[in-house]
């Protein structure tokens, strides 16, 4: 009975710690993003001359623990992982002018973070589109560094407003005129909605429905999409 006991006190201590360290990671990653985001851009400079905020955070996403069973601390815990690791692997190598000028950014560098060894594609396609494919707003909330991707917000992800900061990011994204292009009945899109094409394309919905579904104003009618270069330069602040 007494190692009963002793079991259950120590998993609610450690269910508690877990707890804790995954609220401090939210309110230190908000007050971080706060601090070096500004209009959709980061200030890597800033960030460059004082790493510590930056790595002592990531060491406490080294310590937490988050599983699918609760989906929203799920994707909020990666969607700011993904993004931080993003900064920091910029400030690493700062001055760079793309992520793409660093060998293996998004594909062979590993990070350890929430229990894994995982890189920033892995984070990506593996712990977010594959648990959720029914999820395509993960497209406009992770950040890859380069102006072609929606802005950054100067806000963590939180489970308490996912799902107002999903929405918001996804309508903002597909009302602003320099991400959907549109000239008369011409409309460039980013590159995005071609390389997952299958992600906004579910159920029979078509890209012009899914991006439709987010507009005020409707794509016309008779609506030819055609996809414009990526912009891989750095989302730096002036």
């Amino acid at each position: 009975m007494k190692n009963f006991i002793l079991f259950l006190l120590m998993s609610i201590s450690f269910s508690n710690y877990g707890q804790g360290t995954l609220d401090q990671f939210f309110h230190r990653s908000n007050a971080f993003f706060q601090a070096h985001v500004k209009e959709g851009r980061v200030d890597y400079q800033n960030i460059k001359r004082n790493t510590t905020d930056l790595k002592e955070i990531l060491n406490l996403a080294k310590e937490v623990r988050v599983g699918v069973e609760n989906p929203k601390e799920y994707k909020s815990f990666w969607i700011n992982t993904y993004n931080l690791l993003v900064i920091a692997g910029i400030v690493e190598n700062y001055p760079v002018k793309s992520p793409l000028d660093i060998n293996g950014f998004f594909d062979e560098t590993i990070h350890e973070v929430g229990g894994q060894k995982r890189t920033l594609n892995e984070i990506e396609n593996v712990l977010l589109r594959a648990k959720f494919p029914n999820e395509p707003r993960f497209h406009f909330v992770l950040v890859c560094a380069g102006l072609g991707c929606p802005p950054i917000i100067a806000n963590a992800y939180t489970p308490q407003n996912l799902e107002q900061q999903l929405q918001k990011q996804t309508e903002r994204a597909l009302n602003d005129e320099a991400f959907i292009r549109i000239n008369k009945n011409k409309v460039k899109i980013s590159q995005i909605f071609e390389w997952y094409t299958e992600d906004f394309t579910r159920d029979g919905q078509t890209l012009q429905g899914f991006i439709d579904s987010y507009r005020t104003e409707k794509l016309p009618k008779n609506a030819k999409l055609s996809y414009y270069p990526y912009d891989w330069t750095l989302n730096k602040t002036n």
